[in-house]
């Protein structure tokens, strides 16, 4: 039976890395896959990139994609034997269920790599639903600057400093957002006392 499933972690755990790996790896069997990401991410360009240099095409999603329809159209064509998605933070609830669909009836293993939460550690909608209803949770590991696992994304302005304040979603990378335990984040923004 295909599953649904949830890698999650903060920012610079190697998400992308992992999901680009695992695609090589369906590949390498001769087997066919099809990637997404995110199209508000317009640095990637239609592509999957790591911190580490590696990269693949993808296609891109925004909020109207119907990745049933669109996965299934390509299903039709070229027997996929999984499909990964990056930056599933972003997936919509309807998204998320529409994946939950394609392992459920057309028995494709979906694979999401995200984040959890955002800047205030507030979860991202796509990350509670996945949290809600994968059949399998899987964290991966990043580190904070003291050695502790990094949970936590803490978004920084020019100079460093911890912004605690605005949109959800502002897209950036090491110069936006720092990785952090939650101890350490905590103390960034100020509610290390309650």
């Amino acid at each position: 039976m295909a599953k649904l499933y949830f890698y999650y972690a903060s920012m610079n755990a190697g998400k992308s890395t992992n999901l680009l790996q695992a695609d090589f790896n369906y590949r390498e069997r001769g087997m066919a896959t099809m990637l997404w990401t995110a199209a508000l991410d317009t640095r990637s360009e239609g592509r999957i990139r790591s911190r580490i240099g590696l990269e693949a095409a993808a296609h891109r999603y925004t909020p109207g994609t119907d990745l049933w329809a669109e996965t299934l159209a390509r299903h039709d064509v070229e027997k996929l034997a999984c499909v990964l998605v990056d930056e599933a933070q972003f997936l919509t609830a309807k998204q998320v269920w529409q994946c939950a669909r394609l392992a459920d009836a057309a028995g494709i293993p979906v694979l999401c790599y995200g984040l959890r939460t955002d800047f205030r550690g507030d979860l991202f909608p796509g990350s509670a639903v996945l949290l809600g209803i994968a059949d399998a949770l899987v964290e991966l590991k990043g580190v904070c600057h003291c050695g502790r696992k990094a949970t936590m994304n803490l978004r920084v302005d020019a100079q460093g400093a911890a912004v605690r304040a605005g949109a959800q979603t502002e897209v950036g990378g090491n110069e936006r957002y720092v990785a952090l335990c939650r101890r350490h984040f905590s103390e960034a923004i100020g509610r290390a006392g309650g």
